[in-house]
């Protein structure tokens, strides 16, 4: 396949981000979009690159997940050799900007909306056996309506980069204890950890469900679901998250139907927690149906309800992109701690994270791209 690559749109601690259009007279019979968004990597740092474009072929379709469109290396000017993945473009940004033009915050008929797209696409990924593991607004694409028309925008969910299948994650949990190391690898956003995650290292679907209730929160206010300012002190706020019976904030002028998905949503014990399937049917996303993933592959084996449970825009140098929304991950880490030194340890880390507002795309010449091989 070959494109020409344009601006840069974003860049993170390994990744940049560039629009690119096909160049289809030399890629006859493959279907490319006519603007895409190519993220590259030095073909020495590209694990997490290449694990993307792994879960997102093994996922399969799905109308609520960014799409792929293969993946290849390039060798630039200079020699430089790069992994380059190519996905669908969101000409909308992330939540983050949609909540920006509107003022900050979403009205209450869009949150229900858009928490039912990222729910259909959390019920296809865990149906798959996967779990995302860094569900946020900044990963949550936003999307013009389908027909192209002038209906409501839509959402997707992307950066697959921290996903892994639900045995690799047990059997890397296994490993550790087996070892007595009770070690701790730091994965996604420390606001929108789960208990589980900061406990026991514990990453599985129920965590996404928690992280997916903290980014209504913050499509509803415009505040994270915690309070946390940039700069304070992290290790307060994972023990808030890890030790006691606090749970995030929920807006007190949300509907009753909003609150109550919450408290399903945060429930601690995560064997508890309603699943996608279960919330898929709460009234608070039940009134409007739109285009799912359901009928892509036979429903999975998740409970179906609580019963279920033991007990109850341009190419111009001027556009700009969310490079969290595309999988530029936190840096991780494996220690030996506690509960209260992996605390401390994560809270050394630091919670600065790329901001969508902080990365500008430079004017920068189109360049012709022939890939080496595509994977």
């Amino acid at each position: 396949m070959d494109w020409i690559r344009g601006d840069e749109i974003g860049r993170g601690g390994f990744a940049s981000i560039n629009l690119a259009i096909p160049n289809n007279k030399l890629s006859p019979g493959l279907y490319l979009p006519p603007l895409m968004a190519i993220k590259s990597c030095d073909i020495s740092d590209s694990a997490t690159l290449r694990n993307e474009h792994e879960v997102l072929n093994r996922l399969g379709h799905c109308p609520k997940v960014v799409r792929c469109f293969g993946a290849a290396r390039t060798v630039e000017r200079g020699g430089t050799e790069l992994y380059n993945l190519l996905l669908e473009y969101a000409s909308g940004g992330s939540l983050v900007d949609e909540m920006k033009r509107r003022g900050g915050r979403l009205p209450e008929p869009d949150v229900r909306r858009h928490t039912r797209s990222v729910l259909e696409a959390l019920r296809h990924i865990h149906g798959q056996g996967f779990v995302h593991g860094d569900i946020k607004v900044q990963n949550i694409l936003v999307f013009p309506p389908a027909d192209g028309g002038c209906g409501l925008a839509e959402v997707k969910v992307a950066d697959f980069g921290l996903s892994k299948k639900r045995e690799e994650l047990l059997a890397a949990a296994a490993s550790e204890d087996g070892g007595g190391r009770g070690g701790f690898e730091w994965r996604g956003t420390p606001l929108y950890m789960s208990p589980e995650a900061v406990n026991e290292n514990e990453y599985e679907a129920p965590s996404d469900v928690w992280a997916l209730g903290c980014a209504v929160v913050e499509m509803a206010t415009g505040r994270t679901a915690w309070t946390h300012t940039a700069g304070s002190d992290i290790y307060q706020l994972l023990i808030r998250i890890g030790v006691g019976d606090e749970t995030p904030n929920i807006p007190q002028d949300m509907s009753d139907e909003g609150k109550d998905f919450l408290r399903k949503c945060f429930v601690k014990d995560p064997t508890m927690r309603w699943t996608a399937e279960m919330l898929l049917r709460h009234p608070f996303v039940s009134g409007g149906r739109e285009a799912t993933c359901e009928d892509a592959l036979p429903r999975s084996q998740s409970p179906r309800s609580h019963f279920d449970f033991k007990s109850l825009d341009s190419f111009g140098g001027s556009s700009s992109m969310n490079t969290c929304a595309w999988g530029l991950p936190l840096e991780q880490s494996e220690f030996e701690w506690s509960l209260k030194e992996r605390i401390r340890s994560l809270s050394a880390t630091g919670d600065a994270i790329p901001s969508w507002g902080e990365w500008e795309s430079n004017s920068c010449p189109w360049a012709y791209v022939r890939c080496q091989n595509g994977e």
